[in-house]
């Protein structure tokens, strides 16, 4: 097939052209002879077949005597059988039957009267005799080929005398990490440093799918190195993942590399994050064989993504582990969610159960934010040649979670603030089932969401200008009718997090203009809070360098003041301590809960106001700073 540079194959078109290939060149699976206490979980490569009975002997079933039963023949409760000693022999369950006896009676039933015994029924041929091959005999097959090996099977081919058998070998699959810029984890890492983790995640992936993973040290952006590195591991392994470089700039040198030693299938599939995946193929010289190569992008996501939907199909050539089909379900979509019409999109998302029907949050759709896959209960499949989907349409969900994990979750959407993680902390250590998912929208996000009927509860705070109050008066404005309840939480201290000892001398907010700034969102507190403020010292923000640079919590505002990218930014306390920076108190406010008023009597719900009330969160707050506690869960009235 001839090579092709960057094309926009549709991903299952991608798949199964990768896997006609590489099955019309003889990709197969490997065998090797094990012994039988190393097989457990793996896969039968051919049946197995019993080289003993089970048992292989005639063996007692139960303690008592064993005898020709037609000693007992005519034995009743009125003419019981007599027998001397001579006419039986005493047996232990797993004796041999004696010679001469077809019968054993269980000890109970065995009644000692002058010298003799007495049996008051008569026994029955072949009673409590396990006879040779009761359970397996000779030649029978145990295990059909390619079946997963479970504790009971091991023991059954012990009882049938098979020592050793012969298994699908666990595939060798070599991961090759590229490019000048990575480096190995370090808790230091220098200024362009980026860490190099995406083996570790390809290895736990594929030691998940019965893979031996090895990793490579890491090879600089060198034609030359990188094809070395390839083609010696071609030769060790029986796959290859050829991480970064699979692009098209000057330094991607996967396609190239893999044409030099083999061959490129396609480069290129209609799928976002992922699109520049490289899929090849090499022959190994020495051990002989085909070798699937497969050039992923460097960003972890893309990585995870290509792995999954490319690589795992082939991987299961060579495992021979079944295929085990993804669960999906329908969920509503809680925002509007753009996509390009050229690929297939694959978004991250929470997930919870709202009002009876499955809510999905999307999450930060970067390449590189593998955080959201840690956080992702499930995968939108967003089809090719579709635009999106608007808030409240139904969409298909991958699975990340079970159902019943995602029907425990307390779904909260709304303002950032580090406290929700700890209350969330808390409940996991107190009750190990709890679950919460947390998606930080600011306040008004979280009021459409709550008002949606899309989450359980928000964090809000937002400062209505013409009353000085928080909170209440947008709960009049978005909920009329009631439906929702107020539940007070804390007391926090907004200000200006600067670079520690404050260098630029910045006394309060009328600095800004002479600054660079990082702001929150539109629509959440903060960002409300920051516009009030500039109106209040007649700022205009035009004139603000980054008034209109947007993040999404506290504690990335925080970031971008310690990396030394804005001179400011506003944020609370706990943030502003977590990265070492300065903080200049501007204004008290009030951070509450609004929770649905049909899901306050939520198990989860109730959870989270028991430890809001309790001692540890309170300590907890202590450690992060600047919150005040005065009455934490109790419901404010305010309609």
């Amino acid at each position: 097939m001839p090579f092709q540079y960057l094309t926009n194959f549709p991903l299952d078109d991608a798949v199964q052209t990768y896997l006609d290939a590489l099955s019309t060149r003889g990709l197969t699976y490997k065998t090797e002879k094990i012994p039988i206490g190393l097989a457990l979980g793996r896969i039968t490569a051919r049946a197995v077949y019993a080289k003993i009975s089970a048992p292989h002997y005639n063996a007692c079933a139960m303690d008592g005597i064993a005898l020709d039963a037609r000693l007992t023949f005519g034995a009743t409760e009125t003419t019981p059988a007599r027998l001397n000693e001579g006419d039986f022999v005493r047996v232990d369950t797993g004796d041999p039957l004696p010679a001469g006896c077809d019968s054993v009676v269980m000890i109970e039933d065995v009644i000692a009267e002058d010298g003799q015994v007495s049996l008051y029924a008569a026994a029955a041929p072949w009673q409590h005799v396990r006879q040779i091959g009761e359970d397996i005999s000779a030649g029978d097959m145990i295990l059909p080929s390619f079946t997963e090996i479970t504790p009971a099977a091991l023991g059954a081919m012990l009882a049938a005398g098979v020592l050793k058998l012969e298994v699908v070998k666990l595939p060798v699959v070599g991961i090759i990490p590229t490019g000048d810029e990575i480096v190995p984890p370090s808790e230091h890492p220098g200024e362009g440093d980026i860490i190099e983790f995406n083996s570790t995640i390809f290895s736990g992936m594929l030691t998940q799918w019965g893979c031996l993973p090895k990793v490579y040290p890491i090879v600089k952006d060198n034609l030359a190195a990188i094809e070395e590195t390839l083609r010696n591991a071609v030769d060790e392994c029986d796959a290859v993942i050829l991480n970064a470089g699979s692009s098209a700039g000057s330094e991607d040198y996967s396609a190239q590399a893999m044409r030099g030693i083999g061959e490129v299938v396609l480069h290129g599939i209609a799928i976002k994050p992922g699109k520049p995946a490289v899929l090849g193929l090499a022959q190994a010289s020495t051990q002989g064989g085909l070798v699937p190569v497969l050039g992923v992008p460097g960003y972890p996501v893309s990585g995870i993504l290509v792995l999954e939907h490319v690589f795992k199909p082939v991987l299961e050539q060579l495992t021979c582990l079944p295929h085990v089909e993804i669960q999906h379900t329908q969920a509503v979509v809680s925002r509007r969610l753009n996509s390009p019409l050229k690929y297939r999109e694959f978004v991250r998302a929470r997930l919870g159960l709202v009002n009876g029907k499955t809510v999905a949050v999307p999450l930060n759709r970067g390449a590189g934010v593998v955080s959201s896959f840690v956080k992702a209960d499930g995968i939108i499949d967003i089809p090719q040649d579709m635009e999106g989907y608007e808030a409240g349409q139904s969409v298909n969900v991958r699975l990340l979670h079970s159902l019943d994990e995602i029907a425990r979750m307390l779904v909260i959407t709304g303002s950032h603030d580090p406290l929700l993680d700890e209350l969330a902390d808390i409940m996991r250590r107190t009750w190990r089932d709890s679950l919460v998912a947390s998606s930080h929208v600011g306040s008004m996000g979280g009021i459409m969401a709550v008002k949606r009927g899309e989450a359980h509860l928000g964090g809000i705070h937002l400062l209505d200008e013409a009353s000085g109050t928080y909170n209440v008066p947008y709960l009049k404005k978005y909920f009329p009718d009631g439906g929702v309840v107020l539940v007070e939480c804390v007391e926090r201290v907004q200000g200006l997090m600067v670079a520690p000892g404050n260098p630029k001398g910045i006394r309060g907010f009328a600095d800004l203009p002479r600054l660079s700034y990082v702001n929150r969102q539109k629509g959440s507190g903060t960002r409300i809070l920051c516009d009030y403020l500039a109106r209040e010292n007649k700022i205009d923000p035009g004139q603000v360098q980054g008034y209109e640079r947007e993040e999404f919590t506290h504690t990335a505002v925080a970031a971008a003041v310690a990396s030394g990218t804005a001179d400011a930014g506003m944020g609370i306390l706990s943030a502003a301590r977590i990265y070492g920076l300065t903080f200049i108190p501007i204004c008290p406010e009030q951070y509450d809960l609004l929770i649905a008023e049909d899901a306050l009597e939520l198990e989860a719900v109730q959870r989270l106001l028991q430890v809001l009330k309790g001692p540890e969160f309170a300590q907890r707050l202590e450690k992060l700073g600047g919150y005040t506690l005065d009455k934490p869960g109790e419901v404010r009235k305010w309609n």
